[in-house]
């Protein structure tokens, strides 16, 4: 094989002045063709400072604590399970969007907080439940 001593000056060039011509017709084509679709979703609507503070100092939650002896405290008071009910209702009556939190300690009986659930179901009142704190087992 012989190799070429001389370097062909000429280049050959392609023109992209029509390529980039093109592309921009079929930008502007397919821009002003296609269907702007609005998507779904709600409207947030914010409430009124002054409404959200008096939600929030209304809506405080019934706590009901069990703790590993199986001692109910509601609002940090004791009471027997039989009473649950009662107390639910009366808290509810004074603001009927108060829901209950049931806190409960690992070792104690599932019967109780059974019970207690029951008695806040039967009361009318939202349930959440949650564990209890380790320091406050005791």
């Amino acid at each position: 094989m012989r190799k070429r001593s001389h370097v062909n000056d000429e280049e050959a060039e392609v023109n992209m002045t029509p390529m980039l011509d093109i592309v921009f017709i079929m930008l502007i084509f397919f821009i002003v063709t296609a269907t702007f679709i609005r998507e779904t979703g709600f409207d947030v609507s914010r409430p009124d400072p002054n409404q959200e503070e008096q939600q929030t100092k209304s809506a405080r939650p019934i706590l009901i604590q069990i703790n590993a002896q199986n001692e109910i405290f509601l609002d940090r008071r004791r009471v027997d399970v039989r009473s649950v009910q009662a107390n639910v209702q009366k808290r509810l009556a004074e603001d009927p969007n108060t829901a209950a939190i049931i806190q409960t300690a690992r070792k104690a009986s599932t019967g109780t907080m059974a019970q207690v659930m029951d008695q806040v179901r039967l009361a009318g009142a939202g349930l959440s439940l949650a564990p209890l704190a380790e320091d406050a087992e005791q």
